[in-house]
């Protein structure tokens, strides 16, 4: 499969700090890419990098087997979408007429706003004003923006992060739309579940740095401990192995009709992250 996204040896320096160094990897054409980490890690500088807002100290980056550099290029520009934390948006102008300004620059007919606006779960709020808004709601109508043109690559900063549990479920879905369609997407997030949830594969950065990089699926099996959890009819818990002894201690178990659930010890990403990286998830 082809690769929308190259990194090689990339790094940034801020005198003597050390924003990422020696980031390698490669976002396959049409997954839905991870990288995560807590603030701070170098998730943001990463984005700014590979959409041509910063330039690296080191390595080199391509997106559609092009040098970045070329990104600054308003013709390039419109083959991806970008929600970081800058808004660009008109406060004295509404919802609606914030979105028909980026139809123009994209050539796109009005009638873009309107599924933009179903995406987000905003349709009704298309007449307020931006200065009114909600950190939430000026986070949805971003994501609006971004994915307007239906773009090629799409990268999303921290989506979901001033949402509620109900507009993030709506998000996720639209998402998960968006990329059936073709759209490749790069996540940066601090949020485990969420990319747990929507990721073919995920980058743990911590410091800078690379830690692992892989399936979230195959991580758990990496890093699980062979156990499952037995909850019993007298609530009494025991652990049991997953091997040819704790098979028969489950077998006896069940033939005295003692389990009441049982539950895989397997662990989540944050777990995984914590025991690599030792650092907290905030």
């Amino acid at each position: 499969m082809e690769n929308a996204i190259e990194v090689k040896g990339l790094a940034k320096y801020y005198s003597n700090f050390k924003a990422i160094e020696d980031v390698q990897f490669e976002v396959k054409k049409g997954e839905i890419f991870g990288f995560l980490g807590p603030s701070g890690s170098g998730k943001t500088t990463t984005i700014k990098i590979l959409t041509g807002q910063l330039n690296a100290t080191e390595g080199e980056a391509f997106v559609f087997g092009e040098n970045v550099s070329v990104l600054k290029n308003p013709a390039a520009r419109k083959r991806f979408g970008v929600l970081t934390d800058n808004s660009g948006l008109y406060g004295r102008l509404s919802i609606i007429e914030n979105l028909q300004l980026y139809c123009k620059l994209y050539d796109l007919p009005n009638s873009k706003v309107g599924e933009a606006l179903d995406f987000v779960n905003l349709k009704e709020a298309g007449k307020k004003k931006i200065s009114t808004l909600s950190k939430g709601m000026m986070q949805r109508v971003n994501l609006a923006r971004a994915i307007l043109h239906e773009p090629e690559l799409l990268f999303l900063d921290e989506p979901t992060s001033a949402l509620d549990p109900v507009n993030t479920l709506h998000i996720y879905n639209g998402l998960r739309a968006l990329n059936n369609r073709g759209t490749t997407i790069f996540l940066t997030t601090h949020d485990m579940q969420e990319a747990d949830i929507l990721c073919n594969r995920v980058a743990f950065l911590h410091k800078g740095k690379i830690q692992l990089l892989d399936k979230p699926g195959e991580l758990k099996k990496q890093f699980a401990d062979g156990t499952v959890t037995v909850e019993l009819s007298n609530n009494e818990k025991v652990v049991i192995r997953k091997d040819s002894e704790g098979a028969e201690e489950m077998f006896q178990l069940m033939k005295e009709n003692r389990v009441q659930t049982v539950h895989s010890n397997e662990p989540t990403l944050g777990d995984i992250f914590v025991k690599v990286t030792g650092g907290e998830l905030v």
